[in-house]
């Protein structure tokens, strides 16, 4: 007796071996598919790459920075090879206030704390650059120390008790100052100039700040218009991670109401006369 597949001339394969054949049909690729090409992520990388700085440009730019600290001037608050993020921000939304400490440029005006030898090479010229924009090594212009005395301020040194006074306040240094430094070993008397800031380091006898520079246009301070934006966190080193925050003394009331209404009274002092010559014109026709 003959089966089914006998009777057709053809002996069927067992249905595992069907399986199989059907399972490697549909692996195969259809035709005009591309096969992935390997290496695909080695060739986006330099994009991403390129993609990554120019975003990070873009916030170093517009919105944070990172600085190198180069020299000794502002210890103990910061010590030299310290990384601080910048905010540049934060004087768009509000003014510069006494105890901040800023970034500032001193381009065509103070010189330099340190000495930087010039690129031997254009592609020195461009990894310094770089270096520069990401806060891997100081900018030589760049210049960092805290704001003392804004525009209409009274700064002088120092009184009776050797303190720095603001409008005629002293301002306890204590919690900043290097150990074993007077707040001055100068003596000064200025009033800052309106739109420009007293400013000095924290570590005063190596700092080389508004005091040194008395003899320049503006008497020693800077141009608001220098500053970069505001320090408020070191980053690097990491066992030295803190924010930099303004100090109480700057918070005293008295510092508060004459520094805010120094504008407001040189507006009334100049005011006054002007409406004491129109009432004498008056009284005359």
């Amino acid at each position: 007796m003959t089966n089914e597949s006998q009777e057709h001339g053809a002996a069927r394969r067992p249905v595992e071996d069907e399986v199989d054949v059907v399972a490697e049909e549909t692996q195969k690729p259809a035709k005009g598919d591309k096969p992935e090409k390997k290496g695909s992520f080695w060739k986006e990388l330099p994009v991403l790459i390129v993609v990554a700085l120019v975003l990070a440009l873009i916030i170093k730019t517009f919105v944070v920075q990172a600085f190198y600290i180069p020299s000794e001037s502002m210890e103990n608050t910061l010590l030299t090879n310290d990384r601080v993020l910048v905010n540049k921000l934060v004087y768009h939304t509000r003014d510069i206030e006494r105890g901040d400490v800023v970034v500032f440029s001193g381009v065509d005006s103070w010189d330099g704390e340190f000495e930087m030898a010039e690129p031997s090479n254009p592609v020195e010229g461009f990894f310094r650059w770089v270096g520069t924009a990401f806060g891997i090594i100081p900018g030589e212009k760049d210049y960092i120390k805290r704001v003392i005395g804004v525009g209409g301020d009274h700064v002088k040194c120092c009184d009776s008790k050797g303190r720095i006074t603001v409008n005629g306040t002293p301002i306890d240094e204590e919690s900043y100052l290097y150990p074993g430094d007077v707040p001055s070993d100068e003596f000064f008397d200025v009033t800052v100039p309106q739109g420009r800031l007293w400013v000095m380091g924290d570590h005063r006898s190596v700092s080389l700040d508004s005091r040194s520079h008395t003899g320049d246009p503006g008497g020693g301070s800077i141009p608001e218009g220098q500053v970069i934006g505001r320090a408020f966190v070191i980053v690097w080193p990491f066992n030295r991670f803190d924010t930099i925050d303004i100090p109480d003394t700057f918070a005293q009331p008295a510092l508060q109401a004459l520094g805010g209404s120094a504008p407001l009274v040189a507006g009334f002092g100049m005011a006054v006369p002007l409406v004491l010559v129109r009432r004498r014109l008056r009284r005359r026709r």
